[in-house]
């Protein structure tokens, strides 16, 4: 069927029957493509839980053996899998009838709300020592969590442009407190594995408090500490949009840079080569780089998901002049 007018992709179909079979334990799924004679077969003993250590294979676990949850209430039923590991995003993979639902919905809410509610008050029983009592967003407990939601809704409501949303209200407390029972139950009777996710979320909520801290102190020196430290030469020009910066390799290309450029538009900042991989490291970290703050503070467009402000740009160009070798590249990254 479809042969004249429809192309599959193979990989596509192989993922999407990967999938299900994580989705629907013990089902085995077989798959040939005619075509090239290419051929999987798929077969999950252990479901969704089976699914979050394949999506983690590559990554380090912190609590070794994935956390399962499931239960029904009023004909929704509800299985929940999810592991920490040592990074720092989140990653949530949630379903409504084997439909992948991308933009979450309601069951990730009840997800979402109670997993953060059991953290909490887990933090803040009478065994846990104090220097591990602190107050945690829901950002906190699920840095570095790796997560598979599957719910069956006897009437599904879908919203969103793609309906790839789920949005029947009554799934949120019915997740909710699921949940809350058996991940309080697990918490209980497991101290050692509760204790290492406890330990990463109040770990990644510090962090946030130490990252807010820098940057409230990144705000207030602003560009006005790079002007003072000579690192920054500045523009005559005021209008952005005229207004370009040249960020060269260190303060022998600096100077020559100075030397040579239109003072009333181009601006120089010089900065050293080998600068750390921002992508794994913690938000404090790179606010503690000198060369990454003088590049934030030049730029003036502040930091993080509630302060950046494209608008705030003080240079409309942006030039990277660096040497082609492995210093150059590494501005270049960044």
């Amino acid at each position: 069927m479809f042969t004249e007018t429809t192309d599959f992709d193979y990989n596509t179909v192989n993922n999407r029957l990967r999938e299900l079979a994580f989705l629907n334990k013990n089902v085995r799924i077989y798959l040939k493509d005619e075509r090239t004679g290419a051929e999987d077969k798929f077969h999950a003993e252990g479901g969704i839980s089976e699914y979050v250590e394949y999506l983690n294979r590559k990554r380090t676990p912190v609590n070794a053996v994935p956390i399962f949850i499931t239960g029904k209430k009023d004909m929704v039923e509800v299985e929940i899998a999810f592991q920490y590991f040592d990074g720092y995003s989140e990653r949530l993979f949630s379903f409504v009838n084997n439909i992948n639902t991308r933009e979450g919905g309601t069951h990730v809410s009840g997800f979402r709300r109670s997993l953060t509610k059991c953290i909490n008050r887990y933090a803040s029983d009478d065994i846990i020592p104090k220097n591990m009592k602190e107050k945690m967003g829901g950002d906190d407990v699920r840095e570095g969590l790796t997560c598979v939601i599957s719910v069956r809704v006897p009437d599904p409501q879908f919203e969103g442009q793609t309906k790839t949303k789920l949005g029947n209200s009554e799934v949120t407390s019915i997740v909710d407190s699921i949940c809350t029972e058996k991940l309080t139950l697990f918490l209980e009777q497991n101290p050692l594995e509760a204790k290492k996710i406890l330990t990463k979320a109040v770990e990644a909520a510090r962090a946030r408090e130490a990252a807010k801290r820098a940057r409230e102190l990144s705000r207030k020196k602003g560009s006005t500490s790079l002007l003072m430290a000579g690192k920054l030469a500045e523009c005559q020009e005021k209008d952005p949009a005229k207004r370009e910066i040249f960020i060269v390799e260190g303060d022998s290309a600096g100077g020559s840079a100075k030397q040579g450029r239109d003072r009333s538009v181009q601006a120089i900042l010089p900065l050293r080569g080998k600068i750390m991989n921002v992508e794994k490291a913690r938000f404090e970290k790179i606010l503690g780089s000198e060369e990454i703050k003088q590049l934030i503070g030049a730029l003036g467009c502040g930091i993080g998901r509630d302060e950046f402000d494209e608008e705030k740009l003080r240079y409309h160009k942006v030039i990277i002049m660096t040497d082609a070798d492995v210093d150059g590249a590494h501005i270049r990254t960044l």
